[in-house]
């Protein structure tokens, strides 16, 4: 795979960049082995057998299917510490006043939950319990309460397809569909707008075809940051020729350049991975990606065989761009048709191409319709369903791929049956018991109906609405006047922590490592791995996840506990075979390195796609108008050293920003007259935050500020109609702190 070393490539000629404001990841592995030292076997047998639990590239121990050399990443290793750590001293939860002050990261560091621990309403803190009486105590009030009251949150906490199955069994058990997961705030729209397009809602391609591509779309993605062994897929990919093109707000730089740590050439050198950057507005995207493909089709350079042949809608969506004036687009997406035509160009030039893409695409009230563009811009070259082709909505949790197709969301049966009357009464058939037929509320949904006081019973597995959601002090009230809290995780999390309405109760959880039997977890290009039991100690009473889940079933409903009934975690994964019919082989994944690709390397291929006439479907999209008021900014949220809302550190290695350091372009500071590190304060319509002006290579009049400390800026109420993600930006004024 490795050819000759290209100087042209090189970031420079410092030896690991010295000096440079990069992460040192030498510098961090020795530091995970000082912070593990009490488990140094445990975490060894963590990093060379298990799966990791990190975002969703998927590993089988240190290795994975795309390369030939080690997989082992910083978050990856920051996240070790949580699967080895003691357990947390039950004094410090007796009064939670003392632990006001801490943050999500200090409350992890104090250990992993041990007990079960409840709290009433009045009392200080929490109180140890005994596992029937905590499991007796929820029971009991969910046979109370009206099932449309009763709902389910699960993150990707590493949690395992097994785990999402047996959680949304027991929900649609008791007797109802409010389940849902953390793609709620990061994917959806990508879910929603593959399905409706193309009939499939995952990933069209494997990242086998990110090496040799002609070109790599990188679009409102800092993989870097989420994912940064796929940095050393685009230093092999460089290799074999690939070219690299980058849409975003900000020139990350990570993508600039990067010193890849376990190839020597890179490490010594560093990569640079983006060959050409455009920079678009906040919003700007679906504007600048319909002027990309306005001028394709203005000089006829589309794939009018694979229009013809496999698509439908093609004139109505070519007239709705005929429509769209050019300086509507420029104004957009804030850039010149120059730019526009010099993107198309390069794509027009292009045999192969795989774009992918994240938050910066997604998190919007109008993401479905930004993912359904570049379906557009795909289908117009024919670019899915060949060899170093395709579409990959890149994942950033271990698990979350897998969520929805185990059907833990609101909407979906288990394989992707919308919630109807026939498709209840078909699972129902293969179940045993009554499953509802009324569509679920998404988590987003949940909370509003908290704070009316609609929810008596909020059941999450680990997640953290108040850093994950907007107004987190509607959040606060939300969960505050819910009678009865179920918070099932591994450690301790600032939302635990909120007052009672009436109940808040604590389940210990064992991590993927510990569940007895092992489990599965699903990539982001459709890989079902085995993770393996991992020998180690265990945690107080900690117990397996879908362990839990199963004994309440069993105890709120006795009379029929005999319907819910999964003797080990290879009795879910033999059911799962049944039920979802593209996860057949499940079944047989029994030790460290079992793995299979459902649908295989490539889906739609050769031009079928699984819809009713096999054929998939262009999108007239009319672009965001995105216009900003004199004197105001367009603002998004950024991540830091964190994995998905955990913070781990205060400073970035890859931007050199603090968390409190508020992005913006120079001569926008110039213009405000600010300078460099001066203190100032970003203003929207329902909050503010303090912060220091540093100055990056941002597309002026965009901002951008810390997530979730960001989320005080945020508006709620603002979600994409078609999948109900929140809006992760807002107009704001900047002014001076003082």
């Amino acid at each position: 795979m490795v050819k000759r070393w290209q100087p042209s490539q090189w970031a420079g000629l410092i030896p690991n960049g010295i000096g440079s404001v990069k992460p040192n990841h030498y510098k961090e592995l020795l530091s995970t082995i000082w912070e593990n030292k009490d488990q140094l076997p445990l975490a060894w047998r963590i990093l060379n057998d298990g799966v990791c639990d990190g975002c969703a590239l998927g590993t089988t121990g240190m290795r994975d299917f795309t390369m030939t050399g080690i997989h082992l990443c910083t978050v990856r290793l920051n996240l070790l510490r949580l699967n080895t750590m003691g357990p947390i001293k039950e004094r410090r939860l007796t009064n939670v006043r003392d632990l006001s002050n801490h943050s999500g990261k200090d409350l992890r560091n104090l250990g992993r939950l041990a007990h079960p621990m409840i709290r009433k309403k009045g009392e200080p803190g929490f109180t140890r319990a005994s596992w029937n009486e905590a499991l007796d105590l929820i029971a009991g009030r969910i046979r109370i309460t009206d099932p449309q009251k009763l709902a389910f949150y699960i993150t990707s906490r590493g949690v395992t397809n097994e785990v999402y199955y047996a959680a949304q069994k027991v929900a649609r058990f008791l007797g109802t569909n409010n389940i849902d997961n953390s793609s709620r705030v990061c994917h959806a729209p990508s879910t929603t707008g593959m399905k409706d397009t193309l009939g499939v809602s995952a990933s069209t391609c494997s990242y086998s075809d990110w090496i040799g591509t002609d070109l790599l779309i990188l679009a409102g993605s800092d993989i870097p940051n989420n994912q940064p062994v796929t940095t050393k897929y685009i230093y092999y990919a460089k290799q074999q020729g690939t070219k690299v093109l980058t849409l975003n707000v900000h020139k990350e730089p990570g993508l600039e350049r990067y010193w890849v740590p376990s190839v020597m050439e890179s490490a010594l050198f560093g990569t640079k991975l983006t060959d050409q950057f455009f920079l678009v507005h906040t919003g700007g995207d679906t504007a600048f990606i319909n002027g990309v493909l306005k001028y394709l089709i203005e000089q006829d350079w589309i794939d009018h065989k694979f229009i013809d042949n496999h698509t439908n809608g093609f004139p109505e969506m070519k007239a709705a761009l005929e429509a769209q004036s050019w300086e509507h687009l420029e104004a957009y997406s804030g850039t010149s048709k120059s730019d526009m035509v010099e993107f198309a160009t390069i794509y027009s030039r292009a045999r192969t191409a795989v774009f992918v893409w994240s938050m910066g695409i997604t998190q919007h009230r109008f993401g479905v319709d930004n993912v359904k563009a570049l379906v557009n811009l795909a289908l117009s070259r024919g670019m899915i369903g060949r060899e170093k082709c395709g579409l990959m909505p890149i994942r950033g949790h271990s698990g979350v791929q897998g969520s929805a197709e185990m059907g833990a969301v609101p909407w979906n049966f288990p394989g992707g049956a919308p919630i109807d009357e026939p498709n209840a009464q078909a699972i129902a058939q293969t179940w045993g018991f009554p499953v509802p037929s009324k569509r679920g509320l998404t988590s987003v949904e949940v909370i509003d109906a908290a704070h009316k006081g609609d929810i008596n019973i909020l059941y999450s597995v680990g997640g953290n609405f108040l850093e994950t959601l907007p107004e987190p002090q509607f959040v606060q009230e939300s969960l505050e006047r819910v009678p009865l809290r179920i918070h099932q995780d591994i450690f301790v999390t600032p939302q635990m922590l909120l007052e009672p309405a009436d109940t808040v109760i604590l389940l210990p959880a064992q991590t993927r490592y510990e569940q007895t039997g092992g489990g599965t977890e699903t990539s982001t290009e459709r890989r079902i791995y085995f993770s393996p039991e991992i020998p180690g100690r265990r945690i107080g009473e900690s117990k397996p996840e879908f362990d839990i889940f199963l004994e309440i079933a069993k105890r709120s409903k006795p009379e029929i506990a005999n319907l819910i009934q999964f003797q080990d975690g290879q009795a879910i994964r033999n059911e799962i075979a049944q039920t979802v019919p593209s996860y057949k082989g499940i079944e047989h994944l029994h030790e460290k390195g079992d793995a299979i690709q459902w649908g295989g390397p490539l889906l739609c291929k050769d031009g079928l796609f699984p819809t009713e006439d096999n054929r998939a479907k262009f999108t007239p999209i009319a672009p965001p108008e995105v216009t900003i008021p004199i004197g105001h900014f367009l603002l998004s949220t950024r991540r830091g050293k964190q994995f998905n809302s955990m913070v781990q550190a205060d400073h970035d290695p890859l931007t050199g920003a603090q968390r409190s350091d508020i992005f913006i372009h120079p001569e926008d500071a110039t213009q405000l007259g600010i300078r460099e590190g001066d203190a100032i304060k970003v203003i929207s319509e329902v909050g503010e935050m303090s912060g220091t002006c540093t100055m990056m290579n941002m597309k002026q009049r965009n901002i951008q500020v810390h997530w979730p400390e960001g989320n005080v800026l945020l508006k709620r109420g603002a979600t994409d109609p078609l999948c109900g993600i929140p809006d992760y930006t807002a107009i704001v004024k900047v002014i001076p702190a003082n």
